[in-house]
């Protein structure tokens, strides 16, 4: 069945536009209330990242929760990870995360985690959606729901995150740059690396509710490169604005994306014997991490882009180890969602056992030059599906010469055409994507 709300991560769209208002929120929290409300369920996880609008929305769910007479507890900001690992710990029917991951301050969104710290059964978002259909009803006085903070809840996830490695291995000696992009790992992530022995320097870590994600973190890397090279760092960590993606940087200031991140932690599991099958990546994984695996002997598939369909793989597979170019690293032997800390963790016990640096880890893995250029939509339409873009594609495909791959596909979370081309050639790869970005602005204006 087709969705209307919900998108591959949860609802998200611009603050104050539907459906990301209060009134819909409310709504949304009665209906997700309704639908666990019906097999006994009363206890719902609610936590945020640092968009000023948070608060707004947190209000909105906790009364449509409460209406529906479930209980709410109340985690203030935390990573989405963190959240999914609470959601089972904690005993709750499912955990709901108030965050846009990567996108500015002005766009918000819900997404949720069901008792086991999984992305909902997709019936039960169905179920949701449907219960939109109906008119909203408040339960009696005596079945209200009732709201409590928790307020051990960053020192409960700070304690998983260490207990993630092993007890003997300390992260003494090296000096770390920590970016937390302003988000949901502001507190939590510095006090993680600094609590296992590393000197930590924390940036983005002084949220005002309109800072998230704003020139620093995942997606924005130069900031922590700079602070990585001026304070002769051994390496540098930034987090995405919730804390489910990680991207390093070497002590040369070199970014380390979440392909390399993924071949470093297959790799020392191969060696260490604890590598159980293979590694999911996606279409949008480097060339040269299929390769790199290959030279090991490490099985691969690629899944098609989201945690979800990660997620789908992974099961499917009965593997353990799967992830996406953009830091989002799933370790399932560790948790049950991505988890850019965990992530992190992993990447620096590499670090340590085999004493090199992150550099040298990443030395195996030659990627591929890959151009990403993304189009705009001003409206709906099957791009393509349009004869201008199948016939650029396939000149493209011939100036490529099987030396590489295209990738023409819309994003889950943003209204863009995402135009990826990679090859063996800087120069071509980057007309040939600028060649094919130009026909899809075409074809939208046309």
């Amino acid at each position: 069945m087709t969705r209307r709300y919900f998108g591959t991560d949860g609802i998200r769209g611009k603050v104050g536009q539907y459906p990301i208002t209060p009134d819909f929120v409310l709504k949304l929290g009665w209906a997700v209330g309704r639908v666990l409300a019906g097999d006994g369920s009363r206890k719902v996880l609610i936590g945020k990242d640092t968009r000023i609008s948070g608060y707004m929305f947190e209000s909105s769910l906790e009364a449509g929760l409460t209406a529906a007479g479930v209980d709410t507890l109340l985690l203030g900001p935390m990573p989405t990870p963190g959240i999914a690992y609470l959601t089972r710990t904690l005993h709750a029917n499912a955990g709901i995360v108030i965050s846009a991951s990567h996108n500015p301050f002005d766009d918000n969104g819900i997404k949720f985690f069901s008792a086991e710290g999984t992305k909902l059964p997709d019936d039960v978002e169905l179920a949701v959606e449907a219960e939109l259909d109906n008119d909203m009803q408040c339960q009696d006085s005596a079945h209200l729901g009732k709201a409590v903070r928790v307020t051990d809840a960053a020192g409960r996830y700070i304690e998983f995150c260490k207990r993630s490695l092993s007890q003997k291995l300390s992260l003494s000696g090296l000096k770390i740059v920590v970016d937390c992009a302003n988000g949901a790992t502001y507190d939590i992530a510095p006090k993680v690396f600094d609590e296992l022995g590393a000197e930590v320097i924390a940036i983005g870590d002084d949220p005002d509710g309109m800072n998230i994600n704003e020139g620093c973190g995942s997606t924005q890397p130069e900031w922590l490169q700079k602070n990585v090279r001026i304070s002769n760092a051994d390496l540098g960590i930034a987090f995405d604005g919730d804390g489910d993606r990680v991207m390093m940087v070497d002590s040369h200031g070199n970014l380390v994306d979440g392909d390399e991140l993924l071949y470093i932690i297959a790799r020392e599991r191969l060696q260490s014997g604890k590598l159980s099958g293979g590694v999911v990546g996606t279409v949008m994984s480097n060339l040269g991490l299929e390769h790199a695996l290959a030279h090991s002997e490490i099985p691969f598939v690629r899944a098609n882009v989201g945690d979800r369909y990660v997620m789908e793989q992974l099961l499917a597979q009965n593997w353990l180890l799967g992830g996406e170019s953009s830091g989002h690293i799933i370790c399932l032997d560790r948790t049950t969602t991505g988890d850019g800390i965990i992530a992190a963790l992993q990447v620096l016990a590499s670090m340590v056992k085999s004493e090199q640096g992150l550099g040298d880890l990443r030395a195996g893995m030659e990627k591929y030059p890959q151009t990403l250029v993304n189009v705009r939509l001003n409206r709906q339409m099957d791009v393509m599906g349009l004869q201008s873009v199948k016939d650029a594609i396939q000149v493209a495909e011939q100036q490529l010469a099987n030396t590489g791959r295209i990738l023409l596909r819309p994003s889950g979370t943003e209204p863009l055409i995402r135009v990826m081309v990679e090859g063996q050639d800087t120069v071509v790869v980057e007309q040939i994507a600028n060649d094919l970005a130009a026909v899809v602005r075409s074809a939208l204006s046309g």
